[in-house]
């Protein structure tokens, strides 16, 4: 019985990742590169994060609001709305939207290279491939997914707390109140942890299917399809087990 293709490269990608972790502690980094791939993990990516957050924020407000208050506890409109979005929707949605923008970028650059022999000229030019591809953004994806997740987070709680004001009457000083008052000290660092994790799941998973891409170019298409599913089914998992270690 042959073990399945999929489970084969994910172990090479997180045998991919290990080599990129040793690499980053041992300060082997090109900063030249880790540059670039920093501004297309952060601000290449915020508009995409700014428009869905405002979205996000406003609809599960208009949700939340208007329940809330038919039950007349209004009050409650914007603790609920911070604790669902630092808990779960800010990371989750975060990942999701990097996967969609970032991770399929970093599977198809490096299928490409993978499969136009790029990699193996690389290597003979006695320089480590993990170390000139996937260090830089695996660095770029730990650093500006938190990032990203935050300004997630802050966007949606503003755009709350404005749909709240104009379409329910809630006044902003008791919409902030009930946020501070529902809030606990380690739900803000809790996100940013969650964040972090995905963004190294992310890079990983994406750059390791991208260096074990066989075949011409028609597999690029396929490759950077089969890691976008699996970061997301990963994500999730992670997101199952983050949560009940982090939150029970």
């Amino acid at each position: 019985m042959t073990t399945p293709r999929w489970l084969r490269r994910l172990g090479a990608s997180l045998l991919v990742g290990g080599q990129a972790v040793s690499a980053i502690a041992k300060g082997r980094i090109g900063f030249n590169d880790l540059m670039q791939e920093l501004m297309e993990a952060g601000p290449g990516s915020f508009l995409i994060v700014l428009i869905t957050a405002l979205a996000a924020g406003t609809v599960f407000n208009i949700q939340v609001a208007a329940e809330l208050s038919k039950q007349g506890a209004s009050a409650t409109v914007g603790g609920l709305l911070a604790l669902g979005l630092s808990r779960e929707i800010a990371p989750l949605l975060t990942a999701t939207l990097l996967t969609g923008k970032v991770a399929t970028a970093y599977a198809a650059q490096i299928g490409t290279m993978k499969v136009t022999e790029q990699i193996d000229a690389i290597t003979m030019l006695r320089t480590d491939p993990v170390e000139y591809l996937v260090v830089p953004r695996v660095i770029a994806m730990v650093i500006m997914a938190p990032v990203q997740c935050l300004l997630f987070f802050w966007v949606g709680i503003w755009s709350g707390q404005v749909s709240s004001t104009l379409l329910y009457n809630i006044p902003p000083a008791v919409f902030w109140n009930s946020v501070r008052t529902w809030m606990e000290p380690n739900d803000l660092p809790s996100m940013l942890l969650k964040a972090l994790v995905f963004g190294l799941q992310i890079a990983v998973i994406a750059c390791g299917w991208g260096l074990t891409t066989r075949g011409g170019p028609k597999e690029v298409g396929t490759s950077t399809t089969g890691a976008v599913v699996m970061i997301l089914v990963t994500v999730a998992l992670m997101d199952a087990l983050l949560t009940s270690l982090l939150f029970t």
